[in-house]
């Protein structure tokens, strides 16, 4: 995979995290377990903490998990009043509404770093860390190109309403672009097997004919094909998800004609966050910037890579 990392020097010291031999609080606010990446992203963030907590004993970490965007608004202004959080490493549970409590914290002096599902306002953060949600929706488009030669009928399952959903369905529509592919519908299904599963039921109702689907994540990718086989249809060749779930791997590797292909997008992404942010509180290293995960194409031939049957995701 290809990593980008621009480490732009600070020019004041109330611009990066501070060194300082006293003890440092770095509070890290993440969203539950609603679906499997978000559980193999929350494995990736414990197993940092403690990991980081033993490595560095003048640090020490404020990890909450929420369920709604609410929760996660209460939590970080808690980690704020109550413990003084020199840093933040926020992967937002929606961008509209997280946007002005993260900036609150800026405001307090804190260092921020965001992970994945950006702000609805740029430049408040001091690094982002995300994988590359343009080349998501991009890989996925030109491979729905590659695989529907002729064109075809799809449905779309978009995400979570955020800013990296947005780039994602931006950078698959610019790749099927001329490439006489008709989107029929494309609905939130909010990373979801649940949602997903009703979405598709929906879709399957309305339209007579589906080539294929853009499920945009495996999570969602479980639910389509819960749908599909509960309602007997034959006519769709293949689902394509994304993210790189084991068990979807697993379908790629054995050459499963209904999940044929899939695209990478770590969760561990949150491990690399909090480990930059904490090497900015310790050390003079400077971790401004951006660090950016490329996504790549799964496939039969290159699968066995990508394949982690010991994961939790």
């Amino acid at each position: 995979m290809k990593h980008f990392f621009t480490a732009l020097a600070l020019s004041t010291a109330l611009a990066a995290p501070a060194m300082a031999q006293d003890t440092k609080v770095i509070g890290v606010s993440i969203p539950a377990a609603t679906h499997g990446w978000a559980g193999g992203m929350n494995f990736f963030a414990q197993a940092a903490v403690e990991r980081l907590e033993a490595t560095y004993p003048q640090l020490d970490f404020v990890l909450a998990t929420a369920s709604d965007p609410a929760k996660q608004v209460n939590d970080i202004e808690d980690m704020l009043a109550a413990r003084k959080i020199d840093a933040l490493v926020v992967l937002p549970f929606e961008s509209e509404p997280l946007t002005g409590p993260v900036q609150n914290v800026k405001a307090a002096g804190a260092w921020v770093t965001v992970v994945d599902r950006g702000l609805a306002v740029p430049g408040i953060e001091d690094l982002y860390v995300a994988g590359d949600n343009p080349g998501f929706g991009r890989v996925s488009g030109e491979y729905m190109a590659s695989a529907l030669p002729d064109g075809g009928k799809i449905v779309v399952l978009r995400g979570i309403p955020t800013t990296i959903d947005n780039e994602r369905v931006e950078g698959f529509q610019a790749a099927i672009e001329g490439k006489n592919i008709e989107i029929l519908g494309m609905e939130h299904g909010n990373w979801n097997r649940d949602n997903a599963f009703t979405v598709m039921q929906d879709f399957l109702s309305k339209y007579p004919e589906i080539d294929a689907v853009w499920a945009s994540d495996d999570d969602m990718a479980v639910g389509v094909l819960a749908a599909i086989e509960a309602a007997g249809r034959k006519d769709i060749k293949f689902v394509l998800g994304g993210a790189g779930m084991k068990e979807m791997v697993k379908r790629v590797m054995d050459g499963d004609t209904m999940i044929p292909a899939d695209v990478t997008y770590p969760p561990s992404m949150i491990a690399t966050a909090i480990e930059l942010t904490a090497v900015g509180l310790v050390s003079p290293a400077p971790v401004s910037g951006k660090f950016t995960i490329g996504s790549v194409l799964v496939t039969p031939e290159n699968a066995a890579t990508y394949y982690y049957p010991d994961s939790p995701f």
